[in-house]
């Protein structure tokens, strides 16, 4: 009996084996060992044939919208921007002179709308609304259309300037690129945000008391909007095919099912100050993420390491410290909110009955158990990499001729 428990054990030490050297997860393989860019085959950069799913040339904009393609096709989603902006702009330079006492229809796609009328001008607030939507539609298209054009215009060129030759690598050098540009900026305006509320720096009393806080900054009320479409986005992507599916997909899948149940809900029921620290828990870390593995993919391996050092003092504080205190309030602070918002009343923005606290408390502990898993992984990595200084891999040689071949034959 003792021979079968060990093979299972030698079994599931094997899967995370695979894990930590699978070169199409999205964490270990950004940081799995490269093939030296001065012994690459001088295999040309090849675009991806037009009838291939995930080419990103139009098959015209039409078929592109009916198919979901201008999610992947920038020239489809500048089309779709430029739309929705002439049609804004054309209202209003047409209505002073047909229709002056009507609103612009088109203005809650550009802009946060549902301003509280009584808000004095020098400080407008905003409460949520159902053009809130709207905003976020818009706002998909828009994150679409930065993603592609700055991974295919800029990111690749790039990459290959810094002698990456892969099409595959370089759709992966050109991902990272764009989150250590998207995390950096929205990073950096969490900041901003949290400096102007209570909350800062992580006050978690503030939280609750005077709760509701219904009525948002028009900053506020954009970055969260601007947020979820980023979210949006990015699950479309993914449920829709658009893009070559990694292995670890269900993984992917799941942290962005738990992350709009939290934006969703922390939205709905007037919890944007939580909203924000969590953005804020989950965003910084990404920078650094993302730029280790923009420097493991072109070998600069000093600045990997110190920014991989980076990488897990910040994934340890925001991901993990933060996060349980976050936990901690939402478990022993509940409860500093006024009475009176203890109850289901949407007309008066209060929705804290008794169960409230647990639909707050599992995403962000899903959350948790997610972030645990990722790094568990991140430090398996960094143990591999004190014990591996040196040594080569093959593994990236083969990748690179299948998804080659893959190219070849799409």
């Amino acid at each position: 009996m003792a021979a079968p428990s060990i093979q299972k054990r030698r079994k599931r030490a094997g899967t995370l084996d695979r894990i930590d050297a699978d070169p199409y997860h999205h964490l270990a393989g950004g940081f799995g060992p490269q093939t030296p860019l001065h012994i690459q085959r001088a295999t040309p950069v090849t675009r991806r044939s037009p009838g291939s799913p995930f080419s990103t040339e139009s098959w015209g904009l039409w078929t592109d919208i009916k198919s979901l393609r201008w999610v992947v096709v920038p020239s489809s989603s500048l089309k779709l921007l430029l739309i929705g902006a002439l049609l804004w702009a054309n209202w209003k330079l047409l209505a002073p002179w047909v229709a002056q006492e009507l609103n612009n229809p088109f203005e809650p796609l550009l802009f946060v709308s549902h301003r509280i009328p009584d808000s004095p001008p020098e400080d407008p607030r905003y409460q949520k609304g159902c053009f809130d939507l709207v905003f976020i539609a818009y706002y998909i298209i828009f994150w679409s259309f930065i993603r592609q054009s700055f991974t295919i215009y800029i990111a690749r060129p790039a990459g290959h300037w810094f002698g990456i030759k892969k099409m595959t690598k370089l759709d992966r050098f050109g991902e990272q690129t764009y989150a250590v540009l998207y995390f950096g900026v929205m990073g950096s305006w969490g900041l901003r945000i949290m400096s102007q509320l209570p909350t800062w720096w992580y006050r978690t009393e503030y939280f609750w008391i005077d709760y509701p806080h219904w009525d948002m900054k028009p900053e506020l009320k954009r970055y969260y909007l601007m947020q979820a479409a980023y979210w949006c986005q990015q699950l479309l992507v993914l449920l829709l095919g658009l893009e070559k599916p990694r292995k670890d997909y269900k993984e992917l899948v799941a942290h962005h099912y738990v992350t709009l149940w939290l934006i969703g809900w922390s939205y709905l029921i007037n919890l944007t100050r939580i909203g924000n620290a969590v953005y804020l828990s989950m965003d910084i870390p990404d920078i650094f993420l993302g730029l280790s593995k923009v420097m493991n993919y072109i070998q600069y391996d000093k600045s990997k390491v110190c920014v991989f050092t980076i990488l897990v003092g910040t994934w340890t504080y925001f991901r993990h410290y933060l996060n349980i205190v976050m936990l901690w309030s939402v478990w022993t602070q509940f409860d500093l909110m006024p009475e009176t918002s203890k109850r289901w009343e949407a007309k008066d923005g209060v929705w804290m009955v008794w169960w409230m606290k647990y639909q707050i408390f599992v995403p962000i502990l899903l959350l948790q158990f997610l972030n645990l898993f990722w790094y568990f992984l991140i430090l398996r990595i960094a143990c591999r990499a004190l014990h591996d200084i040196g040594t080569s891999d093959d593994r990236s040689d083969d990748e690179d001729d299948e998804d080659d071949e893959s190219e070849k034959n799409d």
